[in-house]
């Protein structure tokens, strides 16, 4: 299979310039609206917690998905100014507003520091545990981009902690307490997501991977790949294990969400075969929304989830 090289992309990106935009535009796309999906973790608790049919807890979640979407925007904005040197030797993030001239450092931090202070504004306003939940957000990702990025593992861990603390807000914006299980699912899904990422970077960028982001000099593709097994084993046999236990069983009154299994399974075995075979792995947000196979694969997975959930509530 042909693979593209760092210049062949260089080249494509030359001759297929960004075109002009407007400022407000421009700060628009800085933001990374397409990176939002990952804050559909936010979510999790309303399924979870049995307040998918409570229009006031539908409601709360909603804006706790806004909030998040604004604070992800904030942390998007911090992290091309630290990372704007890095991004203009990159052959697709090189058209970055921000590392392409288009945003000014200035107005940057600017519209970070309003979107900051207002979203956390309005977390406290929502659930003043939802805005320390917030500013914690706020800052471990202020961190990472400062400092974390730059420490093998760490790095990996610290982005599934930011994955954690979307799915404990949304628990926190409806009132609910989320299962533990929730917690360690989305761990280690974000860090499946995180690794994968890593290892794209790392083969598509070659032997200039290290003049880009110091962090990957530290990996190589077998560590990933063997750090991906782990946590993909991990993932399944975690699943495997909320969907069967009692207390999730007395929960949902059901012992049926053990036959969901083959979703997450498909849906994973599907992301490795992009990553692996077809070269993505660089925008999780953009696999998901890109491919119709796994876009699908989730979508009867969070509908099955909802009916063996939802049904014994019906009867």
């Amino acid at each position: 299979m042909a693979r593209n090289t760092v210049p062949d992309l260089i080249d494509r990106a030359d001759l297929n310039p960004a075109p002009a935009r407007s400022l407000a535009a421009s700060v628009f796309v800085s933001l990374r609206p397409a990176q939002w999906t990952k804050n559909l973790f936010v979510f999790g608790a309303l399924m979870f917690g049995q307040r998918l049919l409570d229009p006031t807890s539908v409601l709360q979640a909603i804006a706790a998905f806004f909030i998040f979407c604004a604070l992800s925007g904030v942390v998007y904005l911090i992290n091309d100014v630290a990372d704007r040197e890095a991004d203009r030797q990159h052959p697709v993030k090189r058209q970055r507003p921000i590392a392409s001239g288009d945003v000014a450092v200035p107005v940057a931090l600017g519209v970070a520091a309003v979107m900051g202070a207002v979203a956390v504004a309005a977390a406290f306003w929502l659930r003043p545990s939802f805005g320390l939940i917030a500013v914690s957000y706020l800052g471990l990702l202020g961190l990472y981009s400062a400092t974390l990025k730059h420490a093998v593992i760490i790095d990996v861990l610290t982005i599934a902690i930011g994955f954690v603390l979307r799915a404990a807000g949304g628990a926190v914006a409806i009132g609910v307490q989320a299962s533990h299980w929730l917690y360690v699912l989305m761990m280690l899904l974000a860090l499946f997501l995180a690794l994968s990422k890593r290892r794209h970077e790392l083969v598509l960028l070659a032997d200039g991977a290290k003049g880009h982001r110091k962090i990957l000099e530290e990996y190589s593709p077998y560590l990933l790949d063997q750090m991906i097994a782990v946590v993909t084993a991990s993932t399944i046999v975690a699943y495997a294990f909320y969907t069967i236990s009692p207390e999730t069983v007395v929960k949902f009154g059901t012992d049926k969400l053990g036959l969901t299994l083959p979703f997450p399974l498909y849906g994973i075995f599907r992301y490795l075969y992009l990553v692996h075979q077809k070269e993505g792995g660089g925008s999780p947000a953009d696999m998901l929304l890109n491919d119709r196979p796994l876009l699908i694969c989730v979508g009867l997975w969070a509908a099955v989830v909802a009916f063996f959930i939802y049904s014994p509530a019906l009867r």
